[in-house]
Parts: C-alpha cells; structure tokens; sequence
C-alpha cells in the first residue's frame, strides 16, 4: 500500500533520479552525435546520425540507471535533509526503516519501466539504429523483414532468418537467378560461419531447376562463394549485454549444442538478471550518506561520493565479467560477488547510522 508518506518521498527522490539521468543522457548523446558527424559521408546525412543517436539513448537510458538512481537519491534525500524534512521525520517518530522502504518502493516502480526498455525497446532500436548506419554506409543488407534480413549479391538474393554472433548465421536461403531472370538454383542451409577462407554452410538442401528438369541434392557442409561482409552482419548484432535475457537464453543454447563458448553470453545473462537488484543496492546506498557522517556537508560534495561509488561499482563489475570470460569463472560468481560486496557495504553503513 502506497501511503501519502511514500508519494512525497518517492516524488522527490524520483525528480532526482529522473533529472540526473536526463542530464546524463543529454551529455553522452551529445559526445555520440559529434562522433556521429565525423563520419557523415555519401549515403550517410546528417539527418540519419541524429536518427542514430536518439535510437542509441535507450540503451545508454538502461546502462545508466543504475548510477543514475544513486546520485539522483543522493540529490532528493540530500535536499529533503538540507530542509531538515528527514531531521522533522525522525522526530516525528518515522524509523529510518521506514524511509528506506519508502525510497525502495520507488525505485520497484521506476525500475519496472526501465527492465521493460532494457529488454524489449533497447535492444530493437540498437538493431534499427546499427542497421541504418550499415545501409548507408555499405549499401549490402537491403531489406530488414519480420523474415529476417534479405541481401542481393548479384543476380544472387540472400534471406537470413536469423543473424548470430561472431558471424554465424541460421536458416539461410539462397535464390539464384540466371540474365534472364530464371530461377536456377534455390539453397537451404541450416547453419553458416565465416572462417579465414570465406562462408561454410552446413546441412545444406540444393534444388537446380534445369531444362532438364528438377534435381534435389543434399551436403552436410560446403563451401560459400558470396560477397557477404561479415562486418556487414556484426553491426546488425546487438552486443550480448544489451540482448533480451530470452534472446541471450537462446543463444547459450544453441552455442552448448554446438560445442563452442558461451561463458561471454552466460555473463551477460546474469548480469541481465541482476541489473534490477544493482538498483536496489544504489537505492540502499544513498541511505547512510543522508543520515550518516555526510548529512551536513554540501549536494556537491554527496555528488561527488555517489559518483566515485558508481565508478568503483562499474569497474569492478566489469573487472569480474572479463576475468569470467578470460579465465572461465563461474557466470553466476562474476555476476553476482560486485553486488554482494556493495550491498554488504551498504548494510554495515547503514548500521553505524543507528
């Protein structure tokens, strides 16, 4: 239950939140849109690098969040104690107890918008924004359908149902048209990679369609002459740490089954799941600093603390996610020890406040 006591303080403290992520978004987006304008060239306008970094700020919005969240706390509590508001709560009988919970069902229904941006409209707008800028750029993917990504290579059109990382790509169809615009050849492979001596399809389905008539033949593997630049394809990929969790479930899947490394993917899964909790923590954080040793020193200098604490977070996580993917550590441990230690932090300063 939602009480007039939860409004007031979640209002402030979502001000807070909401102007410092505004604040954030506003300076990255503009250091993005100058480097976007640098390479403003041919197919490329001006135009399109401005499309290109609004569809970027969803992204940039969830990967912020959790930083913005402290300082934005750390700014709203910090007011309503320069007021002596919290000084006037306390007083008024309200436990501390009751202020952090006040703060935490906040951030549930903030953190409920964000998780939906971060799993549904962020990763689809990297993908349009990526796909874009390629178009523009390179010209060779044409078409961007619900059945996935066509390309032409010559009288040779390319359907991709589905674009994986490191270059790999499933359910492939391959339409080959003779000068006279006739059907001559249909390919169907399951699977395709790129290796130092070009694409390799695997369980492949050829039909050639000739005056003689119809002839079906089937491979487990060949070789793939086409002109497909794989970079072409990267940039359609959204980075493993901005895929859907379902997405990033999926793909550990099929790389299990194929025998190759997914501990990258496995990282980013949980580092997706735990992304709501990290929140939580900063929320937590901010407590001590308004009650504790800090309350009676400037917004500037709570700013300038929150901030040192959001960089020493964010190293330290992604300090443990590529020790996770160099020396294969457990995804679960890299994901979760950085947010453990903060959140012990956070409980044993929260325990010297009282």
């Amino acid at each position: 239950m939602i009480t007039l006591f939860d409004r007031y303080i979640g209002r402030t403290v979502l001000v807070g939140i909401v102007g410092v992520l505004a604040l954030l978004l506003v300076l990255i987006g503009f250091f993005e849109l100058v480097a976007e304008l640098e390479e403003v060239e041919r197919g490329y306008t001006t135009s399109m690098a401005y499309t290109y970094v609004l569809l970027g700020m969803p992204r940039y919005c969830y990967e912020l969040f959790p930083l913005a969240t402290l300082l934005g706390s750390l700014i709203g509590l910090g007011l309503l104690a320069g007021n002596s508001e919290l000084l006037a709560m306390r007083a008024a009988g309200i436990s501390i107890a009751r202020i952090v919970l006040s703060v935490l069902k906040t951030g549930l229904l903030v953190l409920a918008v964000v998780v939906m941006i971060g799993e549904y409209l962020a990763p689809e707008a990297e993908q349009q924004a990526q796909r874009m800028k390629n178009e523009a750029l390179s010209g060779q993917i044409s078409l961007k359908t619900r059945y996935g990504f066509w390309s032409r290579d010559g009288n040779t059109f390319i359907n991709i149902r589905q674009i994986l990382p490191d270059s790999q790509l499933a359910d492939i169809s391959i339409y080959e048209y003779g000068e006279d615009s006739r059907l001559l050849r249909a390919i169907h492979a399951d699977r395709a990679s790129y290796q130092s001596d070009g694409w390799i399809i695997e369980d492949v389905k050829q039909t050639d369609f000739t005056e003689a008539g119809i002839s079906v033949t089937a491979k487990s593997r060949q070789s793939w002459h086409a002109e497909l630049d794989p970079s072409a394809l990267d940039v359609l990929t959204v980075k493993p740490h901005m895929l859907a969790a379902w997405d990033l479930w999926r793909y550990i899947d099929y790389l299990q089954k194929n025998g190759q490394a997914s501990i990258n993917y496995e990282v980013a899964f949980w580092g997706k799941l735990t992304t709501p909790l990290v929140t939580m923590v900063m929320l937590f954080l901010s407590i001590p600093f308004v009650f504790g040793s800090l309350r009676s020193v400037g917004v500037g200098q709570r700013i300038f603390v929150g901030a040192m604490l959001g960089i020493v977070f964010y190293l330290l996580n992604r300090a443990f996610s590529y020790m996770a993917v160099v020396y294969s550590l457990n995804g679960v441990f890299a994901a979760f020890f950085p947010l453990l230690l903060f959140l012990v932090l956070a409980v044993w300063m929260l325990r010297r406040v009282h």
